[in-house]
């Protein structure tokens, strides 16, 4: 039997006017399989998290377009057809639920091919998306920047451009060719391969563009210039709510999956005076769509050149170490792996949410992390700050400067964009920085005020005294 799970919204009255339309929104089914061991290590997947866990994100995900889920099913599959992918009795049993509820998408939580889907809508008489075509329409709903909607229009159409094939006859339909109508017996489905192919070439070129923008604006940061910090994570993990907390915006904050999709930054003042940029990226998720990887590249490129990044996870959810392991595969598969992993710092999240005898220990001076915190009551964020301190001041060089009493405008510049850890005044009135630099710092300052009051590098050793070496015979 297929395994059911109760959903907390009520479900559709039966007998409303509108198919696939119900009181709290449109009628959703949502379908989980249940790969038997073998089918997944022939393709390749481990069991992270229990089945139960990825329904209910299945569910999230619907309800994340305001769908309104009646019915959630655990099918589990034994042998994958290629024709409907579910056994025939699966089919059955879903198609009884869809002509109770009517619904006007069921989702297919796992990959289907055309052929399936096509078969399966067929078989159950409503329109079928899988997971992929499901994160695809919550990305295209939260797209507000034209860099967003860009991204998102080509990993749709890289994604409906695979949807083609010989299997949808009305596509199959031949035209005559009369110029930009298409060629000599071009049929529907070559047409609508060829121009969704050249809107795809435009797209790319047009998000060639965002990305050199992207490097400019990077570039631009790295000349003032502040560290970067990235909040990355899994989604709904809490990330713009502490991306709030900290900088005190006002970026999207909602128990939503995707509720964040286009990239903010914002200055941070740290404890010590430091100034750095936080950055706030989408969230992750498994199995995210490689075309959604793909199209995001050039946002998700602000991640690899951050100086820090902080891993933002619930630590309340029951599958918390399955999200991190998800989050790490998309790092790595954005090139995120070896020597930049150590810029990596956890953040323990929601600690609120948890009784006390299960709160992680709270960050102390001198500890890397991870950083117990919880966004809501700002409890932890006094050490996540300091922690963030501690380790860009490792990248740092620390030396002491005298100002003198006539140069104001160098001491207002360190105060500016170096680190001061502290300063005293002699009779004279110089003044006497104890501070840290990082090297584009050190080498900004050297620029705009002549190499004065840096202490001179040091000199090779003199070869001096030294006799010169013989050459050799040929």
């Amino acid at each position: 039997m297929t395994r059911k799970t109760k959903t907390p919204e009520p479900r559709a009255e039966r007998g409303h006017s509108r198919p696939g339309k119900g009181p709290h929104g449109p009628v959703a089914i949502v379908i989980h399989p249940v790969l038997r061991e073998r089918l997944r290590a022939d393709a390749g997947r481990t069991a992270t998290r229990a089945p139960e866990g990825a329904l209910e994100e299945a569910v999230g995900l619907a309800r994340a377009i305001d769908l309104n889920v009646v019915e959630a099913l655990l099918a589990p599959v034994s042998a994958i057809r290629p024709s409907t992918f579910l056994g025939e009795g699966k089919v059955e049993e879903i198609k009884t639920l869809c002509e109770a509820h009517e619904p006007a998408v069921v989702i297919f939580d796992g990959a289907l091919s055309p052929v399936q889907q096509r078969n399966l809508e067929r078989a159950w008489g409503a329109k079928v998306i899988d997971r992929t075509g499901l994160i695809l329409d919550i990305f295209g709903a939260r797209a507000r920047t034209r860099e967003g909607r860009l991204q998102v229009e080509l990993a749709h159409l890289t994604y409906q451009r695979s949807r083609l094939v010989r299997s949808w006859t009305h596509l199959e339909r031949q035209r005559g060719g009369f110029g930009f109508l298409g060629g000599p017996g071009e049929s529907q489905i070559e047409t609508d391969r060829r121009l969704i192919s050249e809107r795809i070439t435009k797209l790319k070129r047009e998000l060639e563009e965002v990305t050199r923008t992207r490097t400019l604006q990077r570039a631009a940061r790295k000349r003032v210039p502040f560290p970067v910090v990235a909040l990355v994570g899994y989604t709904n993990a809490g990330k713009s709510t502490l991306f709030n907390a900290l900088t005190s915006a006002e970026v999207l904050a909602k128990d939503l999956l995707f509720a964040t999709l286009d990239p903010t930054m914002r200055a941070l003042k740290l404890p010590s005076g430091r100034m750095v940029i936080l950055s706030d990226t989408v969230g992750f998720i498994s199995d995210l769509p490689t075309q959604l990887v793909a199209a995001f590249r050039a946002t998700l490129e602000e991640v690899l050149e951050a100086d820090l990044v902080l891993h933002v996870r619930d630590v309340t959810h029951e599958e918390t170490a399955a999200q991190k392991h998800d989050v790490e595969l998309v790092l790595g598969e954005l090139g995120f792996t070896g020597a930049r992993l150590d810029a990596v710092i956890e953040v323990e999240n929601k600690i609120d949410l948890l009784p006390e005898n299960r709160r992680p220990r709270r960050t102390r001076p001198g500890d890397d992390g991870p950083a117990a915190v919880s966004a809501v009551t700002g409890e932890g964020l006094t050490e996540l700050k300091a922690l963030l301190d501690r380790r860009l001041a490792s990248a740092e060089e620390r030396m002491t400067l005298v100002i003198p009493p006539e140069d104001g405008e160098a001491l207002a510049w360190l105060h500016a964009h170096a680190a001061i850890h502290g300063r005293k005044q002699d009779k004279k009135g110089a003044t006497s920085l104890d501070l840290s630099m990082t090297e584009a710092v050190k080498a900004r300052f050297a620029a705009r005020f002549k190499g004065r009051y840096l202490p001179a590098p040091a000199q090779p050793p003199s070869r001096e005294g030294k006799k010169p070496r013989r050459a050799s015979k040929a």
